[in-house]
C-alpha cells in the first residue's frame, strides 16, 4: 500500500475496551483514541459471564466511528486471553461466555495434576498453572451440553473476528496461553486433550500474526458504511502478546513489564525455557510476534488497587480518588508492610462480604506484618508489594533463562504510576524506562501496518518507529531501602 496506513485497533481489557484509530505514515506512528466503553463480567444465577454480545455491539460502534473520520484501511482485535466461546455446527454461540473469574474452575488445578502430572503439562505447553486456563475450564466443562454440542472454540478476539468475516481460526499467541498448545511442536496439544477426555476437533485451525482473517461480511460493511474488502487482520490478539511489540527497547537484553489489570513480568527470548526450575518457579513460555517466546510471570498487578477502590467507593468512604491515594502513598512510610500480591484470594472481585481491603488486611496479619487499616495505608502496602514481586520475578527469570537484562520497560496504564515505577526501579537496581501507555494499542496497529505493506519488516524496525513517535519517562535506581529484607518477609 503506498501512503498512509490508516486501521481501527481494538483493545479490550477486562473493565473497558477502547477503539483506536491508528496511523503510520511520515515515519510516525500515531493513535487516537475514538470510542471507549465500559466493560465486566455479569454474574447470573451465582455464575460470571461475559456480555459477549454487547461487546460486539460496541466494536462496532467504534469502528464506525474510526471509519467516519477517515479511510479505513484494515481492523485488529486485541483482548485478555483464556476466555472463549463455543459455537455449533450452524456457527451459532451456544450459551454464555464464561469469565475465567467464574468459581466453577476451583479445584479443577489440582485434579488435572493429579490424572498428567506437573511435569508432563509444562514439559508439552510451558504455561504456568493459572487455576483458569483454558484448559481448566474445559475440563470443567465436561460432560456439559455445551461442550458436547460444540464444532469451534474460539478464543475471545478470534470470536468477534468470526462475527466480522465469518472466518473461523485460533491467532497463535493467544493460543498459546490456552494450555491447550504444545509450545515445542507449534501445534494443538492433541494427545494431552484425548488424555484428559477433550474433544480436540472443535480446536480450530491455528493462524500467525499478520495473516488476514478475510474481508468484511458484505452485511457488517454495510452496517458500518465502508467497502467490504476492508481486511481483518489478526494482530498479536493476546493483548500481552501485541504491548510487546509495543515495548520501545533497543538492542541488548530488557525485562519488561506490562502493567495493568494484571502485571506481566518478563523476557522477550527466541526459544521457550522447559526446565524443572522453570516449572517448580512457575513462569510461562507464551508465543510472541514473529516466533518470539514471552518468557514471564502473572502477577496480580493493580487489579488489587482497583478493587479495593471499587470497595471504598461502594461504602462512600471520603478521598479515595486514584491520584490523590497514590500522591498520599508516596509520602507514606515505605515497606512498612508487604504481602504476597500473587496470593490466590486476591485473584477473585471484591464483594460486600469479601471486601479487597480487608482481604489485604488479612494476609498482612497473618504473615506478622503490621496490618493496614487506611486507604493510603492499603495503597502503599499494595505498591511496595508489587515493586516487591517485580524484583522478585524479574531476576528469577533473568537467572532461569540466562539474561542479563540492563533495564526494565514498564509499558501500558501502570507506567504512568510515577510511585509504582520508581519504586520498581529502586527494587529491581535496574533503570525504568516508562511508557509509552498505549503499548497494547500501538503493537496491533504496527502489526496491522505491516500486513498491509508498511515498510516494517521486523521487530527492531516497529520499535524504532515508536521511539521516534512517543517520549519515555526514566527512573534511576535510588539506594536506602532493604529490598532484599522486604522479599524475605514476603517468603
Amino acid at each position: 500500500m503506498s501512503g498512509p496506513v490508516r486501521v481501527a485497533a481494538v483493545d479490550l481489557g477486562a473493565t473497558s475496551g477502547r477503539v483506536m484509530s491508528g496511523r503510520i505514515g511520515d515515519e510516525r506512528v500515531e493513535i487516537n483514541e475514538l470510542h471507549r466503553f465500559p466493560n465486566g463480567a455479569v454474574r447470573v444465577r451465582g455464575s460470571l459471564f461475559w456480555d459477549v454480545l454487547g461487546i460486539h455491539r460496541e466494536v462496532l460502534k467504534g469502528i464506525g466511528e474510526v471509519a467516519r473520520t477517515g479511510p479505513l484501511h484494515g481492523i485488529g482485535i486485541d483482548s485478555w486471553a483464556i476466555d472463549h466461546g463455543l459455537l455449533d455446527r450452524d456457527g451459532q454461540l451456544l450459551g454464555q461466555v464464561f469469565s475465567h473469574r467464574d468459581a466453577r474452575v476451583d479445584g479443577v488445578a489440582d485434579k488435572v495434576v493429579a490424572e498428567v502430572g506437573a511435569a508432563r503439562l509444562y514439559g508439552t505447553t510451558g504455561i504456568q498453572q493459572l487455576p483458569f486456563n483454558t484448559l481448566y475450564q474445559l475440563v470443567a466443562a465436561r460432560g456439559s451440553a455445551a461442550l458436547e454440542s460444540a464444532e469451534s472454540l474460539l478464543l475471545l478476539p478470534d470470536l468477534l473476528g468470526y462475527w466480522l468475516t465469518g472466518a473461523v481460526g485460533a491467532e497463535r499467541t493467544n493460543a498459546s496461553t490456552t494450555q491447550l498448545y504444545d509450545v515445542r511442536t507449534g501445534a494443538w496439544a492433541v494427545d494431552l486433550c484425548r488424555e484428559l477426555g477433550l474433544p480436540w476437533g472443535i480446536l480450530p485451525p491455528l493462524r500467525d500474526p499478520g495473516s488476514l482473517l478475510g474481508p468484511l461480511l458484505p452485511e457488517v460493511a454495510a452496517e458500518l458504511g465502508v467497502p467490504a474488502e476492508v481486511p481483518v487482520v489478526a494482530v498479536g490478539s493476546h493483548d500481552t502478546a501485541s504491548a510487546v511489540v509495543g515495548v520501545p527497547a533497543e538492542s541488548g537484553d530488557f525485562a519488561y513489564i506490562s502493567s495493568g489489570t494484571w502485571s506481566l513480568v518478563g523476557l522477550e527470548l527466541t526459544e521457550p525455557v522447559l526446565t524443572e526450575e522453570a516449572r517448580r518457579a512457575d513462569f510461562t513460555n507464551e508465543i510472541g510476534v514473529d516466533g518470539t517466546v514471552r518468557f514471564l510471570k502473572n502477577v496480580m498487578g493493580l487489579w488489587v488497587l482497583s478493587e479495593s477502590l471499587r470497595s471504598w467507593a461502594e461504602r462512600r468512604y471520603q478521598d479515595v480518588e486514584l491520584r490523590s491515594l497514590i500522591a498520599a502513598a508516596a509520602e507514606f512510610e515505605p515497606l512498612r508492610t508487604v504481602v504476597d500480591i500473587n496470593d490466590p484470594r486476591l485473584l477473585f472481585p471484591s464483594t460486600a462480604a469479601d471486601p479487597m481491603p480487608e482481604r489485604i488486611a488479612t494476609l498482612a496479619a497473618e504473615a506478622g506484618e503490621v496490618v493496614p487499616h487506611s486507604p493510603v495505608a492499603i495503597t502503599r502496602t499494595i505498591v511496595d508489594s508489587l515493586a516487591v514481586a517485580y524484583r522478585r520475578h524479574v531476576r528469577a527469570a533473568a537467572a532461569l533463562a540466562g539474561s542479563s537484562p540492563t533495564v526494565v520497560h514498564v509499558v501500558g496504564g501502570g507506567s504512568q504510576n510515577e510511585v509504582l515505577c520508581q519504586l520498581t526501579a529502586d527494587a529491581c537496581g535496574l533503570p525504568v524506562l516508562a511508557g509509552p501507555v498505549e503499548a497494547a494499542a500501538l503493537g496491533n496497529v504496527l502489526v496491522q501496518g505491516r500486513a498491509l505493506g508498511a515498510d516494517l519488516p521486523d521487530l527492531p524496525a516497529m520499535r524504532d518507529l515508536i521511539r521516534r513517535s512517543y517520549d519515555v519517562r526514566r527512573f534511576e535506581p535510588r539506594d536506602g531501602l532493604d529490598w532484599d529484607a522486604a522479599e524475605r518477609r514476603v517468603g
